[in-house]
């Protein structure tokens, strides 16, 4: 297929040199060509609150018309107390409301949870999956990407190592296929 697939990428963490970010943008520098990957800017995101809906904030109204625009989404978590940071699960909430009129459902995704630590921030892994099932979004399965000791994924330079890249470009091939199958449906 020739199809070109607009891929949105949600990154759990603010911080500008985050290993999460940097985790992001190497999945993004290896995805297929069938794949145009952005990152979205979560910072700026008003947290939710119905009584915004009346007079809505234009970063609420960006975040929406940018998920019902695209094709797919790749989140990358980190973990914050076994859980999705704060900042992601506000972004799932605003693009979930109206009821009835949330943009995710149908969006092919795939999660990628990060961490210094040694579990693969696990638990973030699958509760943000919980929320997914709810919004419909259908969730890439295999393979599972619960990336432990990240920052020991890149070099001094700030390059990836060459182990990583194959696992995250198999990774992102994965996914490539996924949206190609799940898009549109």
């Amino acid at each position: 297929m020739n199809r070109r697939f607009e891929i949105v990428v949600l990154v759990g963490s603010l911080r500008r040199e985050s290993v999460t970010r940097k985790v992001a943008r190497a999945l993004m520098s290896v995805a297929p060509p069938s794949l145009a990957c952005r990152e979205l800017d979560l910072g700026p995101l008003p947290m939710y609150n119905e009584d915004l809906e009346a007079d809505l904030p234009e970063a609420w109204a960006q975040l929406r018309r940018d998920v019902k625009a695209c094709d797919g989404v790749l989140f990358v978590t980190p973990e914050y107390n076994r859980s999705v940071p704060a900042v992601l699960k506000n972004a799932l909430d605003i693009a979930s409301r109206p009821g009835g009129h949330g943009v995710w459902s149908g969006k092919p995704g795939a999660v990628v949870s990060v961490t210094p630590f040694g579990l693969g921030a696990f638990g973030a892994n699958h509760h943000l999956r919980q929320s997914l099932v709810y919004v419909n979004v259908p969730t890439m399965q295999q393979p599972e990407a619960y990336i432990s000791g990240a920052a020991k994924l890149f070099d001094q330079a700030g390059t990836l190592v060459e182990s990583s890249r194959e696992f995250f470009t198999r990774f992102m091939a994965a996914f490539g296929e996924w949206v190609e199958r799940n898009a549109g449906h």
